[in-house]
């Protein structure tokens, strides 16, 4: 059985993870906390429609990951391993714990004279899954099985994955089981600017993402490149992320400032977390450089959205 450790569950759990199975996490997002008190929504909400309050926030893969990223604020100095070959918990088993603990974590805001009584009562049905959190999503070998059942059950699937398994996303695509949103994460424009900030695991990462780069025009879904910048590491590589952007050609682009928060801590300083003004700057540049557009902004995320154009459906109808 693919399990985590006790090590790494006591770790999870002291950050307020909530472990479903033996190989799932889930934590509630702030984003989705405030967005019950009327404190704001979270950037996704912003950008495509996702409504916060009805948002889990999980990972079928928890502390299996085949990256180190310098910027990731996990533990992954606990990290498993890079496959999950033994007997893994199903789609329904996970989905269902999911929904069970996100009603269990959220319960306190019951009896919070500041929550919002309708958004309460819809946070109790979450209607998007976004698979990231912690752990790489793709190592879950009944991923299209997950998504599939999601899809069953009415609900939209975020997939954030690091683009180190091509051949998975070739098979979601190939079986018709692609996310509602597919993020590919690209941190990198050389081999030795991957080598430093993503630190794979697989000694052919580098040409592992390259290859969902390339596949990604490809996939019927919606696509989004996400590029974490990062202060004196990558935020000069305007002309080298343009030149993978032109081969990926997703609908959208965030630009997303590194967070000096959790487990990052450990790895860089304070000073390598660009301000929004900065984050602004870069995607106005990288923008230019494509002929693209600046669409969207949250500034308290730190985060721009930039494509090709605005398209009539970036704001999805979802509950």
């Amino acid at each position: 059985m693919a399990k985590l450790t006790a090590a790494l569950k006591k770790k999870l759990e002291h950050m307020h993870y909530e472990i479903v199975g033996d190989h799932t996490a889930l934590e509630i997002c702030s984003w989705c906390k405030k967005s019950l008190l009327g404190e704001g929504v979270c950037y996704k909400e912003k950008f495509y429609g996702i409504k916060s309050h009805r948002c889990c926030q999980m990972s079928p893969a928890a502390g299996f990951c085949d990256q180190k990223c310098i910027f990731c604020w996990r533990p992954q100095e606990c990290n498993i391993g890079t496959r999950m070959d033994a007997k893994v918990n199903s789609p329904s088993e996970i989905i269902d714990g999911c929904i069970k603990s996100q009603i269990r974590k959220l319960s306190g805001f019951g009896g919070n004279e500041k929550a919002d009584e309708h958004k309460f009562k819809q946070a109790q049905e979450p209607m998007n899954f976004a698979l990231s959190l912690t752990g790489e999503p793709t190592l879950y070998p009944k991923l299209g099985e997950l998504i599939a059942e999601l899809t069953n059950r009415g609900k939209s699937s975020f997939l954030v994955t690091n683009g180190q398994h091509p051949k998975v996303l070739e098979r979601l695509s190939k079986d018709g089981n692609l996310p509602t949103q597919l993020y590919i994460s690209l941190d990198a424009t050389t081999p030795a600017e991957f080598k430093k900030i993503n630190v794979p695991l697989n000694k052919d990462g580098w040409q592992r993402l390259n290859q969902t780069l390339k596949l990604m025009p490809k996939l019927d879904c919606r696509k989004v490149i996400r590029i974490t910048v990062i202060k004196d590491y990558n935020d000069l590589a305007i002309a080298g992320f343009a030149k993978l952007l032109k081969i990926a050609q997703p609908h959208y682009v965030e630009v997303k400032s590194y967070m000096h928060m959790g487990y990052s801590r450990n790895r860089l300083p304070k000073e390598a977390m660009p301000r929004h003004s900065e984050i602004r700057d870069f995607s106005n540049k990288l923008a230019k450089e494509l002929n693209w557009k600046v669409i969207d902004e949250q500034v308290r995320s730190r985060v721009v959205l930039i494509g090709p154009e605005d398209r009539k459906d970036r704001i999805m109808k979802l509950d």
